[in-house]
This record gives C-alpha cells, sequence and structure tokens, in this order.
C-alpha cells in the first residue's frame, strides 16, 4: 500500500467522521444556514455601500465618476440608512436566523423563541442613550459585525433554554380543550419568557453597572482573538486546511459554520467603516475569499477549465469544455469530480497550492495597501474579476485577479502535462485495441 493511500485510508477512517458530524453538529449548521440566508439582506447592503462611495479624489475629471459622486451625496441620508438596516445590522439578523434555524432542528415552531431573542439582543446588544415620553435614543454601535459573537449567543441560550424548558413542561398552564392551539402556546410560554428575559435584563445591568455592556465587554475582550483571525498565518491555515479536506471529499460547507461568522463579521466591519469614511480595519472577509483566494472555487481551477480545453486526451478536453463556465462563476465541482481533482495523488499539490498563494499575495497586498480592502459582497458566484472591482472599487483588483488566474494556470500546468499524458496513452491503447478487435 503506497503512502499515500494509507493517509488517505486514515482520514477517511477519523476525519471524515468527525467533520460530518462538525457539519451536522446542531448549532454550527444553525450558524451556517442563517449566514446563508441572509444573502439578499446583505447584497443590498454591499449595493449601499458601493453606490455611496464613488472612487472620487479631489483631482478626478471624469464626468461620470463626478455624476456618480454627485448621486451619492444627494443622497447620502437614503443610502446611510438603507446600508445600517440591511448589512450594517447584520447581528440583528444572525440572532433571528439562528433561533429559528436551531429552532426547526428542535421542530419547535420559531416565532416565540425569536421574539425573546429579540428581546434579549435588544436588552444586551444595544444601548440607551436617553429614554423619555416623547422619544427613546439607543446606541446602535454593535449590531454589525462587531455584535455577531454576543447575537450567537443570545440566539443559542434562548433556544436552548426555551425548548428545555418547554420539554419539561416548566410552568405550563393547562388550557380548556376549547382554546385555540396559538393561545395555548402563548400561555406555555409565559413562564419561559419571564426567566429568559428576567436572566436578559440582569447581564444588562451587570454590565452597565461597570459602565459597560454585554456586546462591547465581549468585543474588547475577544479584540486579541479576532486580530489572530485576521493574520496572514490564520489565512494559510485556513486555506490550507480547506483545501485538504476538500481533497479527501470533506466539502468546504463542514467549516462554514466556524469560518462563516468571522468572514462576514469582518465584511460588515468593513463595510460600516466605509461608510463612515474610515480606514477599513480588517482583510479577511467573505469577498476576500471568494474573489481573489478560490478562484474558480475550492482549488482556484479557473485556469485549470481553460488549460483541459487544450489537453491531447479527450476526456479532460470535453470536462473543460463543460467545467469552464461553472468555473468562471466560482463553481468548482464539475472538475472537482469529473476530472478528478478529489483524491487524485498528481493534483495533491497544485490543489492546495494554487488558493494558497492566491491567499497570501492578496493579503500581502492589501495589508501593504497596493490593493484596497473589501467592503461589500455582491454574489457568491459573480465572475472573480467583476467581483474583485465591486468589492473594492479598485481598478487594480481586477488585474491582480487575472495575474492570479495566469499564475494559477503555471501551478495546475506541469501536473496536468503528466495526467494528460496518462489519460492520452490509455486512450490510444484502448482505441488500438477496439481497431484489433
Amino acid at each position: 500500500m503506497s503512502k499515500f493511500s494509507a493517509m488517505s485510508q486514515v482520514i477517511e477512517r477519523r476525519i471524515l467522521p468527525f467533520a460530518n458530524k462538525m457539519g451536522q453538529q446542531r448549532h454550527l449548521a444553525a450558524i451556517r444556514d442563517a449566514f446563508i440566508t441572509l444573502l439578499p439582506i446583505n447584497l443590498m447592503g454591499g449595493l449601499a455601500a458601493i453606490i455611496k462611495s464613488p472612487p472620487v479624489t479631489e483631482s478626478t475629471t471624469n464626468g461620470m465618476l463626478l455624476a456618480w459622486n454627485s448621486f451619492a451625496m444627494a443622497n447620502d441620508l437614503l443610502l446611510n440608512w438603507l446600508y445600517a438596516f440591511t448589512l450594517g445590522a447584520m447581528s440583528l439578523y444572525i440572532c433571528v436566523g439562528v433561533t429559528h434555524f436551531l429552532c426547526r432542528h428542535y421542530s419547535v415552531n420559531s416565532f416565540i423563541p425569536i421574539l425573546f431573542s429579540l428581546v434579549g439582543f435588544f436588552l444586551t446588544v444595544t444601548e440607551p442613550m436617553e429614554l423619555g415620553w416623547d422619544g427613546k435614543s439607543l446606541s446602535f454601535s454593535f449590531i454589525d459585525g462587531k455584535g455577531i459573537l454576543p447575537a450567537l449567543i443570545i440566539a443559542i441560550l434562548t433556544t436552548e433554554l426555551y425548548q428545555l424548558m418547554k420539554k419539561k413542561n416548566f410552568g405550563k398552564i393547562s388550557m380548556p380543550p376549547g382554546v385555540p392551539p396559538s393561545l395555548s402556546d402563548v400561555f406555555a410560554s409565559l413562564f419561559p419568557g419571564m426567566i429568559l428575559i428576567t436572566v436578559y435584563i440582569l447581564i444588562f445591568a451587570l454590565f452597565r453597572s461597570f459602565d459597560s455592556s454585554f456586546a462591547s465587554f465581549i468585543f474588547t475582550q475577544m479584540a486579541p482573538a479576532f486580530k489572530a483571525a485576521d493574520s496572514l498565518v490564520f489565512v494559510i491555515f485556513i486555506t490550507i486546511l480547506i483545501h485538504f479536506l476538500w481533497f479527501f471529499g470533506i466539502h468546504d460547507a463542514s467549516l462554514s459554520g466556524v469560518v462563516g461568522p468571522i468572514r462576514d463579521g469582518n465584511l460588515s466591519i468593513n463595510a460600516s467603516a466605509k461608510i463612515a469614511g474610515e480606514v477599513l480595519p480588517t482583510i479577511f472577509t467573505t469577498p476576500f475569499w471568494v474573489y481573489f483566494v478560490v478562484i474558480g472555487g475550492c482549488g482556484a481551477v479557473l485556469g485549470l477549465a481553460v488549460l483541459l480545453m487544450f489537453s491531447k486526451s479527450k476526456q479532460l478536453k470535453t470536462m473543460g469544455k463543460v467545467g469552464f463556465l461553472p468555473a468562471l462563476f466560482g463553481i468548482s465541482e464539475p472538475l472537482i469530480f469529473g476530472i478528478p481533482l478529489m483524491l487524485n495523488p498528481i493534483f495533491f499539490i497544485p490543489f492546495i497550492f494554487a488558493a494558497t498563494v492566491n491567499a497570501v499575495t492578496t493579503f500581502l497586498l492589501m495589508d501593504w495597501g497596493i490593493i484596497a480592502k473589501t467592503f461589500s459582497m455582491v454574489s457568491w458566484n459573480m465572475p472573480s474579476f467583476l467581483g474583485a472591482f465591486f468589492s473594492t472599487l479598485d481598478w487594480k483588483a481586477p488585474i491582480l485577479v487575472i495575474a492570479l488566474t495566469i499564475l494559477n494556470t503555471l501551478i495546475y500546468y506541469p501536473f496536468l502535462k503528466i495526467y494528460d499524458r496518462q489519460l492520452y496513452n490509455r486512450e490510444q491503447e484502448f482505441n488500438a485495441k477496439k481497431v484489433e478487435s
């Protein structure tokens, strides 16, 4: 048995079951599904951030850019308001989404738990500025990406405690048979709701006594961890890990419940900074990953798809024609399973190395200020060279994507030549035997 086959069996026996359990773990699955569901809201917020931020300087003379800038200034309030309650309120919607999907796991009607989660969210994540009969002013500083962690805590705590108390019939009030089910559910939720809301008001009171808040405390304490997750070392590690697991058939969705909140949270923070005219603080965001790292999908296979169309092997040439269009829109599965790249020892190095090179190159160029950082996410399936521009509004970004695609092509080329020669020879032998018979 070869070393590669032995490693494959070890991964299949030990890592694959763990990864599958991780992908199906109820909390991570709820987080993953919540982030995926937010795409329409994040899209509108991203568009608002793009329109609000025309690439104009004092020396700009282009009439179209100046008209764009005039439109953005004239509609400044409208665009800020739209952003504030779309991408700028990501934590609020994540709280609702995680509560809903976690309730669905327990087969519990999610409406009442969502209400309790919202109460907990507003009590612990927002801060009162002025409360009066004629109006109320609240600080919403942490309802964007900075409040994702407290939002997740509130959603999970609410759902777990609610379903546990309901399962134990805690404080259940028996109602006559003729009472509508909706009214019975309300009375059954009275005591669980009172307990949950009491817990959240006590949390608010505790942190308020220290002139702080639950959200600001978590964000401050977790700042070193957030900074570490936006480092080059972490980006290299997560890129290699995802592609290593993908190579052995473990889909990257198994890690999205962990990585998704980091990437999307950083995106929301960058978008808020862009709207406010401040320096963008983070690099590792969802558009960074989608448009600059996995160009053509996991494995960075867009360049490979082009190479395949010039292969001698009919099988590979066909795969190139079939797989190019999906790869252009960020879908690599046809090539991963069709060539195949997965579990193919010849492609082990380029499959992992190409995306890692993209990650390191882009991270360093953004860190050095040569390429602008990302602040908007238009679509997962937008071609990378277009997504790179719209996510940064930097004309150099699509040039970088094209350069990285060429580099990925060069990385794959020698390995594809070996595989192409093998398949071509097999096809020739098969054709020769067919003629003889």
